[in-house]
């Protein structure tokens, strides 16, 4: 999927890390610290096949309230971030699914569509009523100076070429407008706990995940499209799941995991990592 040249832009400067995975060691880049899987093109293809079924993303019957709340905040913060009622705020999110985040953000008043490359989950956010670009953002359909917001959330880590999406958004956005994305942080205490174990880097449970960003590759790769990164923001920790020790353990760790909530956001050292980017007027 890669040569030996970083995808955040720097040439010759990838090397083997100590980071090993079942598809090989990742590769991490001399400079800006940025990691890159090393699994073949038919590898990441096959994982990719998941998020072509109807329910895409969608959470289940558990996880819907918890959802919803995070959308809450991350379009309050769009909100905060613009100065702007609900309904003068016009999203596009790329990558949209089966319409998860697009059905909070229309319960809140936000005027949204989204553009999604997998058929069938396109046909489920359609079934709701929203508007879908099929296929990439270079859809000719999509309007450009029509959006003031464009939302990337967990997507850019499923691309080798991470910059020309973004140069592309950048085209789209109306001037002064805002790029929100969310990915996983390298620099977390999360990952430097679990290492090779950590969930993010399992192609196998995270399909097509194979560019691994931290708060420096991540604000280089901003300014290489043309934006000004106004935040960056990281929240969770996370050292063990249910099924991964026993019960007594998991819950002494996830006690732990929560005093460390709070400072693992003040220092930026959360897992889930969300950039504000904006583009210039001119």
């Amino acid at each position: 999927m890669f040569s030996k040249d970083c995808p955040i832009g720097h040439t010759n400067s990838l090397i083997t890390s100590n980071i090993i995975l079942p598809e090989g060691p990742l590769l991490i880049c001399t400079q800006c610290g940025h990691l890159v899987s090393t699994c073949s093109k038919g590898r990441y293809d096959l994982t990719m096949q998941e998020f072509n079924t109807s329910e895409g993303t969608l959470p289940n019957s558990a996880s819907i309230d918890r959802g919803f709340r995070l959308h809450s905040k991350r379009l309050k913060l769009i909100q905060n971030t613009l100065g702007l009622p609900a309904e003068n705020i016009y999203i596009l999110d790329i990558g949209c699914s089966s319409g998860n985040f697009l059905k909070s953000a229309r319960k809140l008043g936000f005027n949204i569509e989204g553009v999604e490359p997998a058929p069938a989950a396109v046909a489920t956010a359609r079934s709701y009523g929203f508007k879908i670009y099929e296929g990439e953002i270079e859809h000719k359909e999509i309007p450009k100076n029509y959006f003031n917001v464009l939302t990337l959330f967990e997507v850019i880590e499923h691309l080798n070429n991470p910059l020309l999406l973004l140069k592309q958004c950048k085209d789209i956005l109306k001037p002064g407008g805002i790029l929100v994305i969310g990915t996983g942080n390298t620099d977390s205490w999360t990952q430097k706990v679990k290492s090779n174990n950590w969930e993010y880097y399992d192609i196998n449970k995270h399909g097509g995940h194979i560019s691994f960003f931290n708060k420096s590759s991540i604000r280089l790769l901003a300014k290489k499209a043309g934006f000004e990164v106004l935040s960056i923001k990281t929240r969770c920790v996370k050292f063990f799941e249910k099924n991964d020790t026993t019960y007594i353990q998991y819950k002494l760790t996830k006690i732990l995991t929560e005093l460390l909530n709070f400072p693992a956001q003040l220092f930026g050292k959360g897992h889930d990592m969300l950039i504000i980017c904006k583009r210039s007027i001119s």
